[in-house]
């Protein structure tokens, strides 16, 4: 099982070979922004240099030419490549053909983008996120940095504007199979969730005292269990020489079906490294109970669904150490 990831200029393929792990550089010299994988696809977005893509897992790279910096990418369900951009704009690969990227419906057109602004770059904003959802691959969730939650039904043909009480500094958004209604949103602002696939919203805050939430990632085996990372704001979030982040967990508990929030987070920091000098992690799930988290310090595994963790036992050189992850995908 293959684990790819993005730091800020090069790409790592993680992996099981003659009884241990060993890490491997497949493509170094771009801006990374993002990173998706399904089986041996592996599709990256750059600053400067396009869509990376992979059609054997990391062994061989071709680029797909886009003007725009890459923010996002996205494999659906139905093997679908979305890719978001910036200025934020939403483009689709039907079965995977990346060099048949087309654009979608233009998100500029809705009528909030006139206030959308990305702080470090105020003159425009990007993509941040596209999630699908897994039981119709033509209904997307869309995050703006900054702005707005964007929804569409019908492939990207068309948006829905921004919902009320939905967060407007979105970074992560995540689906689940067993409960294809529910929507989870790690933002600037905190954590989110709806039940009713973004119409309606709460904001389950309870015990996560860092409230600037990046990473997100849902257990497999379970939709009312997850982890998130976490910062006091961006600049403790993103820089590692003024970085403090922390890992949540969270599971179950209160009464959904009567509008409840569910239970409280913990900080499930256990095996992770200090969060002085820790910029926060990128998250993924593996099988059922398995998450995996990528820093500056490393990456971590844990098989208990959150409630400690374990280094990947890879070389990790002190140049790593200086980067941000920025983007996990487990294989």
């Amino acid at each position: 099982m293959p684990i790819h990831a993005a730091l800020d200029d090069r790409l790592l393929r993680v992996r099981e070979a003659d009884g241990g792990w060993q890490a491997e550089e497949t493509l170094v010299g771009h801006d990374f922004e993002c990173l998706a994988a399904d089986g041996d696809h592996v599709v990256a977005g750059t600053v400067e240099a396009g869509l990376q893509y992979s059609p054997d897992g990391g062994d061989t790279w071709q680029a797909v030419d886009l003007a725009d910096r890459v923010t996002s990418v996205t494999v659906g369900p139905d093997g679908t490549v979305w890719v978001g951009t910036e200025p934020s704009a939403v483009y689709r690969a039907p079965n995977g053909d990346v060099e048949s990227l087309t654009a979608c419906a233009d998100l500029t057109a809705l009528p909030s983008s006139d206030r959308w602004s990305f702080p470090p770059r105020p003159h425009t904003h990007h993509v941040r996120w596209i999630a699908v959802a897994p039981d119709d691959p033509d209904r997307l969730y869309v995050a703006i940095e900054a702005g707005a939650f964007v929804r569409s039904t019908d492939a990207g043909e068309s948006w829905e504007p921004h919902p009320e009480g939905a967060r407007r500094d979105n970074h992560t958004v995540a689906t689940h199979p067993e409960a294809p209604e529910r929507v989870y949103v790690a933002a600037g602002d905190g954590y989110a969730e709806s039940g009713d696939r973004g119409g309606r919203w709460r904001y389950p805050q309870e015990g996560l005292e860092h409230r600037y939430v990046w990473g997100l990632a849902v257990d497999p085996g379970d939709p009312d269990r997850m982890v998130v990372s976490a910062a006091r704001g961006a600049r403790s979030a993103h820089t590692p020489a003024n970085a403090e982040a922390y890992v949540y967990r969270r599971e179950a508990g209160g009464d959904r079906a009567a509008g409840g929030d569910g239970g409280a987070w913990h900080l499930a920091m256990d095996g992770l490294p200090d969060p002085e000098g820790t910029v926060r992690a990128v998250l993924a799930a593996g099988g059922p109970g398995e998450f995996y988290a990528l820093t500056n310090r490393g990456l971590y595994r844990s098989r208990d669904a959150g409630e400690a963790w374990e280094p990947l036992p890879v070389e990790w050189p002190g140049a790593y150490t200086g980067q941000v992850g920025r983007g996990l995908a487990v294989v």
